[in-house]
């Protein structure tokens, strides 16, 4: 075995990426977008399908490298998704970017290969800790408190996992990461299922998404969304394939952001919120199970990070041009930014699944293994699902941002290589919709249909293709009829309440008056407890203050919060 072999893929990223910062400001994005190509190298090149690493580990043994067909399609994606994105930023002059940058994709695609539950540990948690500083890179107000409430969140998902990887190993002495629901789950994996869970961003855990996304830069948000929540499919793939309750959670998942999206003003919340819901595509094939679903959960992962990291290319570009994404703001940039344009309407087409787009060929493996399991309410929830998408993805967003009312901004079309980085996604959108054979051949059970004698899938039946096209047609004409009527909900600056509040606003208020009802209750001693709390608190704001570190503490409480959850699960685990 190669020294080559004993570093699991992604590690040249990271490792190179630590490089950047040393390089001359000119240079640095261009040699971020060479550690993609090296690492794809070392992938193709050191590794086939079924190779393991194996070693020892204080007695335990340790699997960080594990090589099969479903770790393939997700390493193959992931290295595509991370050089697109560093062409797309490569002429940015901010060495944090392009290191955290590199650091997060390289994480994304070690964690992707790791065969035991502490490697995936470590290389998750490391995804969390690079990925914030894509956010706090926007240098505001907004994005430090939104980074300091996404890494808390990010860091317990990782805890979670740890806590859940230390019960399994206490209760079956074992830290495989396999598939865990051959026989009903235990209490150790619905708590390793929950960290999966915050990571994919299932309903009430999803705000972070909403939250931190639009809030990082240009670029950094085209990084964000391919890794993290992909991720987070693989794992669930990986380790909950056919768990059937995954089925509704993944249906509800399709459903409720549409509503958000439709009447969102901010074209990037926008298309986190159509991440959201494309994301429940994916958990319902997961959640069926069957190697069809499988396959097209993979398949739908694969396209997705490419068009939605296409139409987020596309905004950036917007962003950088004009300032803001709000539709409110935006219009007739179409004679301004021609080929944005162009390539945001293909990313836009895409999503909406139009036949000979990758789209279509990726959904429609989801769609067809619900049909052949008998589950006609969630393929019927399905295709409503695939009209929404049509409204706020395929329709709003390039309308609101390039036609609708002409703002006036007299702009530049975007940089040449932000352009050839949505030329690469838009080619790579139409050459998987003409000829999706090429990815099938590359998912976990190649695309097999064993519903038509085991023959490779296929999507363009007369019946699917009339089906998806009857869908866009009534779809766009419910739009054409909602303009036109004036009655489709105004593009106007506006603040949409998410369940994020409960836990935002209700939940601290609650805490707060739980506090006050006690607080005439308690001896003596505990109002002493807490004037000296409120000094230590006014001493630490004074101290962060003079050191400038950042303009509130609300990191540090937050990582006494993360502390106090480890020491709780610690205790569990122990007792």
């Amino acid at each position: 075995m190669s020294l080559w072999q004993h570093l699991p893929p992604g590690t040249i990223m990271m490792l190179g990426a630590l490089l950047i910062p040393l390089l001359p400001k000119k240079t640095q994005g261009w040699s971020a977008i060479l550690l993609p190509v090296l690492s794809m190298i070392h992938l193709l090149t050191a590794f086939s399908d079924g190779f393991l690493l194996n070693f020892s580990f204080m007695g335990n043994e340790l699997t960080p490298i594990r090589v099969d067909r479903l770790s393939l399609i997700f390493g193959y994606i992931f290295h595509i998704a991370a050089f697109m994105s560093a062409l797309y930023a490569a002429k940015v002059e901010d060495p944090i970017q392009h290191l955290s940058g590199q650091v997060y994709a390289g994480a994304a695609i070690a964690a992707a290969f790791s065969g035991d539950l502490i490697s995936l540990f470590v290389f998750w948690e490391l995804t969390a800790i690079s990925s914030v500083f894509l956010i706090w890179a926007s240098r505001t107000e907004d994005s430090l408190r939104c980074g300091v409430r996404y890494l808390v969140i990010q860091v317990a998902s990782g805890v979670i996992l740890l806590a859940g990887a230390l019960m399994l190993f206490h209760d079956k002495g074992t830290l495989a990461f396999e598939n865990f629901a051959h026989d009903g789950l235990d209490t150790a994996e619905t708590v390793i299922l929950w960290a999966f869970a915050i990571k994919a961003a299932f309903p009430f855990l999803h705000n972070w998404l909403q939250d931190a996304y639009p809030k990082a830069t240009f670029s950094g948000t085209v990084f964000l969304s391919a890794f993290t929540t992909k991720l987070a499919i693989y794992a669930l793939a990986r380790g909950f394939a056919g768990t059937s309750f995954l089925i509704p959670i993944g249906c509800v998942m399709t459903i409720f952001p549409i509503f958000f999206a439709v009447i969102e003003n901010d074209l990037r919340k926008v298309l986190a919120y159509s991440l959201n819901n494309q994301l429940g595509f994916m958990v319902v094939g997961i959640g069926i199970g069957t190697p069809l679903a499988l396959d097209g959960a993979c398949a739908h992962a694969f396209a997705h990070i490419i068009y939605k990291g296409l139409l987020f290319m596309s905004m950036g570009a917007v962003f950088l041009r004009v300032g803001t994404t709000e539709a409110s703001e935006l219009g007739g940039l179409h004679k301004k930014m021609p080929y944005t344009t162009i390539f945001c309407i293909i990313g836009a087409a895409s999503i909406s699944a139009f036949p000979l787009l990758s789209g279509f060929a990726a959904k429609s493996l989801i769609a067809s293994a619900a049909a052949y399991s008998g589950l006609t309410a969630v393929t019927f929830v399905l295709l409503f699902a695939s009209a929404g998408v049509m409204e706020h993805s395929g329709i709003k967003i390039p309308y609101f941002a390039f036609f609708a009312h002409d703002a006036g901004h007299d702009v530049e079309e975007a940089p040449w290589n932000m352009l050839l980085a949505m030329g690469i996604a838009a080619a790579l959108c139409i050459a998987i919709g003409v000829y999706p054979s090429a990815l099938y051949s590359l998912l976990p059970n190649m695309g097999i249909d064993s519903h038509h004698g085991g023959e490779v899938y296929n999507a363009y039946t007369f019946g699917h293709v009339l089906t998806q096209f009857e869908l866009l047609v009534f779809a766009a004409l419910a739009f054409a009829l909602l303009i036109r009527m004036k009655v489709y909900p105004p593009e106007i600056r506006a603040i949409n309440l998410d369940f994020d509040w409960v836990y935002r606003r209700v939940l601290p208020r609650f805490v707060t008056g739980t506090l006050s009802l006690f607080k005439d209750m308690v001896s003596p001693a505990g109002r002493v407890l807490q004037e000296r709390t409120v000094v230590i608190r006014e001493a630490t704001s004074e101290w962060f203050n003079e050191m400038k570190t950042q303009k509130s503490v609300e990191s540090g409480y937050a990582a006494v919060w993360a502390a106090l959850l480890l020491a709780c699960f610690m205790i569990l685990y122990m007792s």
